[in-house]
């Protein structure tokens, strides 16, 4: 049997960071390794620690998850933590900047149980990890609002089939959703998802979507 995924609970409020502790520790797949309760706290516990995943509020004293974030995930991080931002949807244009700051993907606070401990696992095997019923409403919203002028074209470097791929990404569909929609094989989905990835130097579906609607191609 393999070990648990070590999982490091950062949330300012004592409930809410005990409530999701005890939620996750009765899984037998995974294991509560630290709880703190600001953004520095987390990124000093995520270097001793070594967890697998950080669940990261927002909102924090001392420094907020975002820039938590940066420093556990983001670009040039020698050992990144995946991180899973868990939030309000009022704070959607934070949880934004957090998935640009290198986050593995957002739920809501409100989420059921399920859906909390799948994120985990989910986001713990690389995977990307986006809340269905927010992720346009919340990437699109802001995105448009803080387009860089002269962002990347995403069509100058993918094929018409990859760039509807992108779109249908973008869009929320899921691997099996976008094969049923193109009628294509979940195989070829991830060849086309592996590509694009590649071309444009993301790391994760969270970076293909934040793209999309950056440059443009989803609005």
């Amino acid at each position: 049997m393999s070990a648990p995924l070590r999982v490091l609970v950062c949330d300012d409020q004592a409930l809410i960071r005990t409530g999701f502790a005890t939620i996750i520790d009765a899984q037998p797949d995974l294991e509560v390794v630290g709880e703190c309760a600001d953004g520095q706290a987390a990124v000093d516990l995520a270097g001793r620690l070594n967890p697998d995943v950080v669940v990261m509020d927002v909102r924090m004293p001392v420094l907020d998850g975002i820039q938590a974030t940066r420093l556990i995930a983001g670009a040039g991080v020698a050992r990144p933590v995946k991180v899973l931002v868990v939030t309000t949807f009022n704070l959607d244009e934070y949880v934004y900047e957090a998935l640009r700051a290198g986050a593995s993907g957002f739920l809501l606070k409100d989420a059921p149980t399920a859906q909390l401990l799948n994120g985990i696992r989910t986001v713990a095997t690389g995977s990307a990890l986006l809340a269905p019923e927010v992720t346009r409403q919340l990437v699109g919203r802001y995105a448009a609002r803080i387009r860089p002028p002269g962002s990347s074209d995403p069509e100058s470097a993918l094929t018409p089939r990859e760039l509807e791929v992108l779109r249908l990404i973008a869009n929320g569909l899921s691997n099996g959703e976008i094969a049923a929609t193109l009628v294509i094989s979940q195989e070829t989905v991830k060849t086309y998802v592996s590509r694009i990835l590649a071309k444009l130097g993301l790391r994760d579906r969270v970076q293909a979507v934040v793209h999309a609607y950056r440059s443009g191609l989803v609005t």
